[in-house]
C-alpha cells in the first residue's frame, strides 16, 4: 500500500474515532464544540507518557484518553449548567483555553510542538477504531443508552421517569472527551508529531459535522458521516481547487434535504422489519412445500 493510500486510511479511521468523542455528548442533547481541546489533551498527554517513560503506544493511548476523560469530568459540572448557545459558548472557550495552556507549556514543545517518538502503524489505528466503534454500539444496547436517548429527546420527561438527567449528560461528555483524547492520541503517534494548533476550532466544528451529517440517531450515524467527510474530498482531488467549493455546496444540498442526517432510526427499523418479514415469507413457504 502506498503511503498516499495508507496517509487517507489512518485519518479515516482517526476521524472515525473522533466523530463518536462528539456522538455522546449529541445524544444527551449537547452541543461540544471543544472537543478538539480534549483530543489534544489526550495527543499530548499520550505523547508525554510514551517519550518520557517509554510506554508502549497501546498503553499511553488509553491512558492519555483516560486523562482527558478526567479533566472532562471536572469541569463538566460547571459547563454543563449553561443550554444552548451558552454550552456551545462555554466549550468553546474551554478548547481556546486548552489550546492556550498548551502553547505556553514549554515541557512539551509549546508552539513549536511536539515530537511523537514511539510509531504506530494503520493496523493499530484500525483496530483502535474498530473498538471504539464497538464499544459505543455496545454501550447504547444498555440502560445507559435507553436513557440517554430519553434524556435527548426530552429532559422533562425523562427526569419525571426517575432518570438522572445531569449525571447522564456529565457521563456522555465525559466518556465522548475520552474517546477523543484516543483519537489524538492515536492522530500524534502515527504522524510522529503533534502541534497545539491542529487541535482548533476549525476541527472541533468539522467534527460535529461528521455525527450531523451522518446522523445522530444511530449509532452508525458517526461512522456514515465521518467516511464520507473524510473521502469525499479526496475523490474530488481532479477538480483541483474547486473540490472544496463542490464539496460544500453537496454538503448544503444534503443538509437542506435531510437535516436529520443520512441514517435515522426509523430507516434502520424498517430495513430490519423488511428483513425479518423477509425471511419469515421464506421460511413459510417452505413449510408450505
Amino acid at each position: 500500500m502506498s503511503g498516499y493510500f495508507e496517509g487517507i486510511l489512518v485519518l479515516l479511521a482517526v476521524n472515525i474515532v473522533f466523530a463518536y468523542g462528539a456522538f455522546l455528548p449529541l445524544s444527551a442533547g449537547q452541543l461540544n464544540i471543544g472537543l478538539a481541546g480534549f483530543a489534544a489533551i489526550g495527543a499530548y498527554s499520550s505523547a508525554y507518557l510514551s517519550n518520557n517513560f517509554a510506554l508502549s503506544p497501546m498503553i499511553a493511548i488509553p491512558a492519555g484518553g483516560l486523562f482527558a476523560g478526567f479533566v472532562a469530568l471536572i469541569v463538566a459540572v460547571p459547563i454543563l449548567r449553561t443550554r444552548g448557545i451558552y454550552l456551545a459558548l462555554a466549550t468553546f472557550a474551554l478548547g481556546q483555553v486548552v489550546q492556550a495552556t498548551i502553547l505556553n507549556l514549554e515541557v512539551i514543545g509549546g508552539a513549536a510542538g511536539y515530537p511523537v517518538t514511539a510509531f504506530i502503524r494503520l493496523p493499530v489505528v484500525i483496530g483502535f477504531a474498530i473498538v471504539v466503534i464497538l464499544f459505543v454500539w455496545i454501550l447504547f444496547g444498555t440502560r445507559f443508552g435507553i436513557a440517554v436517548t430519553a434524556v435527548h429527546d426530552d429532559e422533562r420527561v425523562a427526569d419525571l421517569m426517575g432518570i438522572e438527567v445531569r449525571g447522564f449528560q456529565i457521563a456522555a461528555f465525559a466518556i465522548g472527551s475520552a474517546i477523543a483524547g484516543i483519537g489524538g492520541g492515536l492522530y500524534g503517534h502515527h504522524f510522529s508529531f503533534i502541534e497545539a494548533q491542529y487541535f482548533n476550532i476549525a476541527l472541533s466544528i468539522t467534527i460535529v459535522l461528521y455525527v450531523l451529517l451522518g446522523g445522530t440517531q444511530t449509532v452508525l450515524g458517526p461512522l456514515i458521516g465521518a467516511t464520507i467527510f473524510t473521502l469525499l474530498p479526496e475523490l474530488l482531488r481532479a477538480s483541483a481547487h474547486w473540490r472544496y467549493v463542490i464539496f460544500a455546496a453537496g454538503i448544503i444540498v444534503m443538509m437542506a434535504l435531510r437535516p436529520q442526517g443520512l441514517i435515522t432510526g426509523a430507516q434502520l427499523r424498517r430495513l430490519f422489519d423488511w428483513r425479518g418479514a423477509r425471511d419469515g415469507a421464506a421460511q413459510s413457504e417452505g413449510s408450505r412445500a
